[in-house]
């Protein structure tokens, strides 16, 4: 399996349980929203974790360089954090205003860096862990 391919699949999972927990916040659900919103923010970390600690160092490892691309994800993931940090205590106060404003503004964030990481960053890994990828991959399904 394609490194790509796996972690695209992630991304759409992803995308998915934090929709579920949009609708839930539409519907004045909040209990059900902070179930979902927690399984996407798990999942996410989770993904976060596995690039940080697999697939960028053995990128960065392959290609010699830990700036650019590795770089600028890594503090995107940081950002994220941020984020998700400020949508839970909008589901914990049930503020559905503060949860729609900050959503908007992870969903853009996210859009832009999956684009990224799908269009640039996982095909470079692709190419530079070709021979490795499967092997890569099974950490990462592990983890």
């Amino acid at each position: 399996m394609q490194i790509s391919n796996f972690m695209q699949t992630e991304h759409r999972r992803c995308d998915e349980t934090f929709s579920k927990a949009e609708q839930a916040a539409s519907n004045g659900n909040f209990t059900e929203a902070f179930t979902f919103f927690e399984d996407f923010m798990v999942d996410t970390l989770k993904h976060f974790d596995k690039e940080e600690e697999i697939l960028f160092p053995a990128f960065e490892e392959a290609t010699g360089s830990s700036e650019g691309p590795t770089q600028m994800m890594r503090h995107e993931h940081n950002q994220v954090r941020n984020l998700l940090e400020q949508l839970a205590e909008a589901i914990k106060n049930e503020d559905k205003e503060r949860f729609f404003s900050v959503a908007d503004t992870l969903m853009v964030l996210l859009q832009q860096h999956n684009m990224k990481e799908e269009q640039m960053l996982y095909a470079m890994c692709d190419r530079a862990l070709g021979t490795n990828a499967e092997e890569i991959v099974e950490k990462m399904r592990i983890l």
